[in-house]
């Protein structure tokens, strides 16, 4: 069985954002300087490093990235964000209409949660948002030929759980958490927005230099 320590290297090489919602007992490892310093030395020796972005200290999330860039991270790095890029349009076309059906003045961010019935229920009687549900879900990152709002929504809700934007801890309740990849997600964003006009591809690895593997 894998020490504390053990699991948290593995989460971060395998690619995980590790938050408090999706990962309380790493997060809280992690929060403890002495042993996020023993986890730097070993990622060290790979040429990794914990990575971290976050509003406050209850905000954290805590990422896998590199030391040094040489060629082959370059061309890693630059095919995460050219995935990333392609993802974009789906996820916030998403994030969007929860946050108008829920009638939120913020968007969705780590630990809030999503109540699938609810939001169903709303766009279910909302004709704009049915469009707009219909129209997320043809994009390849869902690829859904459902056209019932009850089809459409549980499989974007499972494939945003697959690919750990959320979680559902209780399976016997339809209630998700948002897990701190979102939080990524808008870095990425704010990143493109400020660099508009630039040639992204060249500015990739200050994008997402601690993009995980």
């Amino acid at each position: 069985m894998l020490s504390t320590k053990g699991q948290v290297i593995e989460r971060l090489l395998g690619g995980a954002f590790i938050c408090r919602t999706r990962y309380e007992d790493s997060w809280r490892f992690l929060r403890i300087p002495a042993n996020r310093e023993q986890v730097d030395a070993y990622l060290g020796q790979l040429n990794r490093l914990v990575v971290t972005i976050g509003t406050g200290p209850d905000t954290e999330v805590f990422f896998c990235g590199y030391r040094t860039l040489g060629d082959a991270e370059r061309k890693k790095l630059s095919e995460q964000f050219r995935d990333i890029c392609q993802a974009l349009t789906p996820l916030v076309e998403w994030l969007v209409l929860v946050q108008d059906a829920a009638g939120q003045d913020a968007p969705l961010t780590e630990g809030m949660p999503v109540r699938l019935n609810e939001l169903q229920t709303v766009i279910e009687d909302t004709p704009a948002f049915r469009e707009q549900l219909g129209h997320i879900c043809r994009y390849s990152l869902f690829k859904s030929t459902r056209v019932d709002v009850d089809g459409q929504i549980k499989l974007i809700f499972k494939r945003l759980c697959d690919l750990g934007y959320l979680i559902r801890p209780n399976t016997e309740k339809q209630i998700y958490l948002a897990t701190g990849k979102l939080d990524y997600l808008y870095e990425v964003i704010r990143f493109i927005d400020d660099a508009e006009g630039l040639n992204l591809d060249g500015q990739a690895e200050s994008a997402i230099q601690g993009q995980l593997l």
